[in-house]
């Protein structure tokens, strides 16, 4: 994969993260803790994988088979 496409993908996941906590943050505000989590709603790590050619329907069939933690 080339150094552009790998840069793209790392502020993809920025530009989620910030998006993504902001709402969370916002619909469940007794729920997140900033005390515990050091104002850091995310780890500063992530995991990319490609799925090929599956088709959505069997990503999505995956997903909803998940369980859910407790």
């Amino acid at each position: 994969m080339s150094q552009e496409a790998e840069c793209r993908r790392g502020r993809y996941v920025v530009s989620f993260r910030g998006v993504s906590s902001h709402y969370l943050r916002k619909e469940f505000p007794g729920r997140v803790n900033r005390a515990i989590m050091h104002g850091a709603f995310w780890s500063p790590g992530y995991f990319a994988a490609s799925c090929g050619a599956t088709p959505l329907s069997i990503i999505r069939q995956y997903i909803e088979q998940k369980r859910r933690p407790a």
